[in-house]
C-alpha cells in the first residue's frame, strides 16, 4: 500500500488516527468503527474475499480453520465470517460449526454471467489450443436438434480454409453434437435417438443402441469424437462447455483431416480438449470441482 501513503496521510489528518490493538495472534486491528480508517477497511475486504476463496476451495471450514488459515485471531475470523453470513454469502447449514458458501454467491454470479459473452470468453482460448495443435479449433451450441458451430479458429495446419461458422448439423453427426447429445436432457435425448438419424457418411453411426453406447462412454470420458462421420477425411474430438450451475451450454472441438488426426492420437487430443473447455467453463463461471 505504499502507492497509498500521500493519500492514508490525507485521511489521517482529517479524521484523526485510529486506535489500533493486538489480537492474540499478532495482527494489528483497527478498533475504529468508522470507514476513515486507512488500511483496516482495505485489510478487511482482502480477508473477507479470503474466507470465501477458502470455502471455495474446502468445501466448508470452520471457524478455527479459516482463522488458521488467514493467519488472525479466532474472534477476527468469526467477525468476518458473521459479516458474509449477514448478506448471505455463506451459510452454517448443520449444528457442526462448518461454514459453506451461501446462495448470495449464485446471486452475485448470475447477474454477471448473464451478460457474459460465450465467443468472446472463449476467443483466447481457442487460439491458444489451435495454435498448440495446428488444427482447427470451433465452438458449437444447441438449435433444437441440430448443432450450430458460433466461432472458428484456424491451426497453422489447415489446409482447407472452410468457414464453419453459422453451419448447423444434426447432432449425432459430429463430435461437438455428440457432446450435447450426451448432456441433454434425457427425454430430449431419448426423443432424438427414436427419430431419423440421418446418413452422411457410411461411417455415420445411425443405429439408435449403437450411439446410446457411445453417449454412455461420453459421459465417462469426458470427451466425443467423430470419425470421418460428418465428411469423409475429417475427424473430431470435442467436450463439453459448462455454466455457472453446471450445465452443459457448448462444446468444444478440435477437427482435422484423418491422417493427421490419427485415432490413435485422439485419446490425447482429447485431453488436451477437455482442458480447454474446463478453462472456457471456468471462465463462463463454473466452478470446478472432482467431479467434472
Amino acid at each position: 500500500m505504499a502507492s497509498n501513503d500521500h493519500r492514508a496521510g490525507k485521511s489521517q489528518s482529517t479524521l484523526g488516527p485510529d486506535r489500533v490493538e493486538r489480537g492474540s495472534g499478532g495482527e494489528a486491528e483497527s478498533t475504529k468503527a468508522g470507514s476513515g480508517s486507512n488500511g483496516a477497511p482495505v485489510q478487511s475486504v482482502d480477508r473477507a474475499i479470503t474466507v470465501l476463496e477458502i470455502l471455495a476451495q474446502h468445501g466448508e471450514a470452520g471457524v478455527t480453520e479459516i482463522a488458521a488459515e488467514l493467519g488472525v485471531h479466532k474472534s477476527t475470523a468469526f467477525r468476518l465470517v458473521g459479516a458474509l453470513e449477514r448478506r448471505g454469502l455463506v451459510e452454517q447449514p448443520g449444528l457442526r460449526g462448518k461454514y459453506q458458501l451461501g446462495f448470495g454467491i449464485i446471486r452475485l454470479a448470475g447477474t454477471m454471467a448473464a451478460g457474459l459473452d460465450l465467443t468472446q470468453q472463449s476467443r483466447r482460448v481457442c487460439e491458444d489450443l489451435a495454435a498448440d495443435l495446428g488444427e482447427t479449433v470451433n465452438i458449437a451450441i444447441p438449435s433444437g436438434d441440430m448443432v450450430v458451430n458460433i466461432d472458428q479458429v484456424r491451426g497453422a495446419s489447415a489446409i482447407v480454409s472452410q468457414n464453419w461458422i453459422g453451419r448447423q448439423n444434426p447432432l449425432h453427426t459430429t463430435s461437438t453434437g455428440k457432446v450435447l447429445l450426451a448432456y441433454m436432457r434425457l427425454p430430449d435425448q431419448r426423443r432424438v435417438l427414436r427419430g431419423h438419424l440421418e446418413r452422411l457418411t457410411p461411417h455415420t453411426i445411425t443405429d439408435a443402441d449403437t450411439l446410446q453406447v457411445e453417449i454412455d462412454e461420453i459421459q465417462e470420458r469426458g470427451f466425443a469424437t467423430a470419425r470421418e462421420e460428418l465428411e469423409v477425411g475429417l475427424n473430431a474430438v470435442a467436450a463439453p462447455i459448462r455454466g455457472l450451475t453446471g450445465e452443459v451450454i457448448a462444446a468444444l472441438s478440435a477437427s482435422g483431416p484423418s491422417y493427421r488426426m490419427e485415432e490413435e492420437k485422439l485419446p490425447a487430443i482429447g485431453e488436451a480438449v477437455c482442458k480447454a473447455a474446463m478453462e472456457v467453463s471456468i471462465r463462463m463461471g463454473h466452478m470446478e470441482t472432482a467431479g467434472n
